[in-house]
């Protein structure tokens, strides 16, 4: 009953508006004075506990990295390199788009932030070779979501802090998953894009601009290289990767392509430095919540029942899954996993299910929730960029969260997917 209680205080909370951080923090401190031996101190321990944490440093180097490369107009750079030999296909100039986000999915980690550089780069673009506002704002936001699988993730940052895995082996997990996720969203923008006859005709490739082009792109291009190289050879630890990555991207911007000021500079940290904070107050705040459901045995219990019902990890899955993409529709990525994985993943384990394997596919289930209404953050992105409504960017999405949902169930019900390069 008080789970019950505070579940729908909770609802309430979010629903009149509440950050998802001071909802959860004034839910679960009710909840501990409700339980009889915890001392009020407990709250700032376990608050302050919960991003004292090594692993999560990373976050708002990463976070600076990828505005970085945003500030700078990298993607500008990059279109122009990638759409000199792709606009030979039909639909090429939305298919470099979706190109580009692979790339920015490398350095960023983030999905917002990935979407908001390919948005501002490649939409008047898109117009002007007469593909439909609804389209050109849909590929943007769904290619964005790439940017929580594809290494350096936030969302296995957040997973492997919470849970205890490795995140270098969740990073590496997250490889083959994004890759086999943008083939399929590579497939649909040219499929729909024939189709519909969209875009403008069928050029020839231009391998001399893109030999051109490539010298002045070639530092931009190593830099995702060197991060997942750095993680995949253990040479660097996540955390320093994101430091490395950090100081590879101001360099860039300052130094080689001069895009920036150091007056830039100093914006952007700011300006990443309120974006780390709002993730780590959800943090905190779902630390809390993670210790009342510890003291009051939920996930004992949750298992218990489990076990009872003779429920197989598949039939888990399943459900797992559906209850991720319900909560997507009312909850942001961070709040979701903050929420979900100190419940979600003991059952896992018990049931034989692959820790790892499991957070790529609660992953997978972030990056759907980005682009479901109505808080999908990537709709809103493009709706601010496209100037459409937020819905006719959602009717847009619509053919691709099909898509999406496919790779969902590969990665779901195929662990090889995950687990290839872990083994």
């Amino acid at each position: 009953m008080l789970i019950l209680l505070a579940l729908i205080t909770m609802i309430l909370f979010l629903a009149i508006g509440t950050h998802a951080a001071i909802a959860m923090g004034l839910v679960t401190t009710g909840m501990i004075l409700l339980v009889a031996g915890v001392p009020m101190t407990v709250i700032a321990q376990t608050a302050f506990k919960s991003v004292n944490s090594y692993p999560l440093m990373a976050i708002p180097m990463f976070v600076l990295a990828g505005n970085l490369m945003m500030k700078g107009n990298i993607a500008e750079i990059l279109i122009q390199l990638i759409g000199s030999v792709v606009r030979r296909i039909k639909g090429g100039l939305a298919l470099t788009a979706m190109i580009a986000s692979v790339f920015f999915a490398a350095v960023s980690g983030s999905s917002v932030g990935s979407a908001a550089a390919i948005g501002s780069s490649t939409v008047e673009g898109l117009r002007k070779e007469n593909y439909p506002p609804r389209f050109s704002a849909a590929i943007v936001a769904v290619g964005g979501t790439l940017g929580l699988m594809i290494p350096p993730s936030l969302g296995f940052i957040l997973i492997g802090s919470i849970v205890g895995l490795p995140i270098d082996k969740l990073f590496i997990a997250g490889i083959f998953p994004g890759l086999m996720e943008a083939t399929l969203l590579m497939l649909a923008v040219v499929f729909f894009a024939r189709k519909n006859n969209y875009g403008g005709p069928v050029q020839r490739a231009d391998w001399g601009l893109f030999s051109r082009k490539l010298p002045g792109a070639a530092a931009a291009l190593a830099m995702p290289v060197l991060i997942l190289g750095s993680i995949y050879t253990g040479f660097l630890t996540p955390t320093e990767v994101s430091a490395f990555a950090a100081a590879y991207a101001a360099l860039l911007c300052l130094l080689v392509y001069r895009s920036v000021t150091l007056g830039g500079v100093w914006t952007v940290a700011r300006d990443s430095l309120l974006q780390t904070t709002m993730i780590f107050a959800v943090v905190m705040g779902g630390s809390l919540v993670g210790f009342v459901l510890a003291r009051l045995g939920v996930s004992a219990m949750l298992i218990e029942f489990i076990t009872e019902q003779n429920i197989t990890a598949w039939q888990f899955l399943i459900i797992a899954n559906l209850l991720l993409l319900i909560l997507g529709m009312f909850l942001d990525g961070v709040a979701m996993i903050v929420l979900t994985s100190p419940l979600l993943f003991p059952v896992a384990t018990a049931l034989g299910i692959d820790p790892i394997h499991f957070a790529v596919i609660m992953v997978a289930n972030v990056e759907i929730a980005t682009l479901t209404p109505p808080i999908g953050l990537n709709l809103f992105v493009m709706s601010g960029i496209t100037k459409l409504p937020v819905h006719e960017v959602a009717r847009g999405v619509l053919p691709f969260y099909l898509v999406r949902l496919v790779g969902l169930g590969l990665i779901t019900f195929i662990p090889a997917i995950s687990l290839a390069l872990v083994s």
